[in-house]
């Protein structure tokens, strides 16, 4: 259907972000890479009894600086934001243009073209190495004078690759001092990798380096949508200049300190998590799976061609998966009693291709 008012043909032409699919009551939903986990009890009476007829703190203050607290940084060094993929448009926004480039890897987090095409830019994607792993000296080659910005994500979703430190300081050694280099950390928790890149003990050595974190994932605070980056105080004050206002809900940032107060706990649920999935990782390679080291809350089936029909047996088998044909499957590690059907599933799939 045509529109009745002029709008950007780049917008009518892309794609709107497909959420992972919602899972029948008797299915499990293993396509949004969702925590499993309850809510801790803290955080649900936290939220409880809010003043919902009064805007919320539009600069989440007292949020940032707990996280400057723990960060060792200022509080104008942080923004808060209604997940970390809405501070990822910020930041995006206030860097690329129309002319302007943003280069990332590919596959990687399906948001990233989309996020660059409303900003104006346009996406140069790089493709990932044979091992699902991004490809850094081809992603500084393709830096040019047109680029703004360079997205690094790291585990990468959907993948759940790793990029080492030490590769991330050869890569950062290499690009212009200027050019604005976004480390998309959102499933650092689950990492068990020593020599994995950590963006908060690179804070202060690079500043045009910004680092992006999210509640969603280890904290179990997807459906309250806060996230947050650290990042040199003027890039956080053009980032914050982009921001729709007072996004991020009082009852999201009552949640945020809640969970922080009870990051113990919490981060327990993370340890069983990653756990699980190293288990998932160990079986499906004894199937005969090549699967990329995945250190996130979630596994890469590489099924190519056979994509679509290895998303349907899952969903067959009551697995709702997230499939990016003709490449792949990602499949979330959540409760414990979903596994046996995944492994089960999986050597099934593997054995037809």
């Amino acid at each position: 259907m045509s529109s009745p008012v002029r709008l950007r043909p780049e917008i009518v032409a892309l794609p709107a972000y497909a959420q992972g699919r919602p899972a029948a009551p008797d299915a499990f939903k293993l396509s949004s890479n969702e925590n499993p986990f309850p809510p801790h009890p803290a955080v649900l009476a936290a939220i409880r009894d809010l003043d919902i007829n009064r805007y919320p703190d539009a600069s989440a203050l007292v949020v940032r600086e707990r996280l400057a607290s723990r960060h060792g940084v200022t509080a104008d060094e942080i923004i808060v934001g209604a997940g970390s993929v809405a501070v990822l448009a910020q930041l995006i926004s206030a860097a690329a243009s129309v002319g302007d480039e943003v280069v990332h890897a590919w596959r990687s987090f399906e948001a990233y073209p989309g996020l660059i095409t409303v900003a104006g830019a346009t996406g140069v994607a790089v493709a990932l190495l044979p091992d699902a792993r991004h490809d850094l000296p081809a992603m500084a080659a393709a830096i040019t004078d047109r680029t703004r910005v360079v997205i690094v994500c790291t585990p990468n979703n959907p993948t759940g690759t790793i990029v080492t430190a030490d590769e991330f300081e050869a890569f950062m050694a290499t690009v212009p001092d200027d050019l604005l280099v976004i480390l998309d950390e959102a499933y650092v928790e689950f990492v068990r990798d020593d020599t994995s890149v950590d963006g908060a003990a690179l804070l202060g050595r690079y500043p045009n380096l910004v680092v992006l974190r999210t509640f969603s994932k280890a904290y179990g605070l997807a459906g309250l949508r806060v996230g947050y980056a650290i990042a040199h105080e003027a890039i956080v004050r053009a980032a914050r200049s982009t921001a729709i206002p007072l996004s991020v809900t009082e009852a999201a940032q009552r949640a945020v300190l809640a969970a922080l107060d009870h990051e113990a706990e919490l981060l327990e649920h993370v340890a069983v998590l990653a756990a699980r999935r190293d288990e998932v990782q160990q079986q499906l390679c004894a199937q005969g799976w090549q699967l990329p080291v995945s250190h996130g809350n979630f596994v890469w089936l590489p099924t190519g061609q056979a994509t679509a029909e290895a998303a349907s047996a899952f969903a067959g088998a009551g697995l709702v998966v997230r499939a990016f044909a003709p490449e792949g499957i990602r499949i979330s590690i959540a409760e414990a009693e979903s596994v046996a059907t995944l492994v089960r599933v999986a050597g099934e799939v593997v054995r037809t291709l």
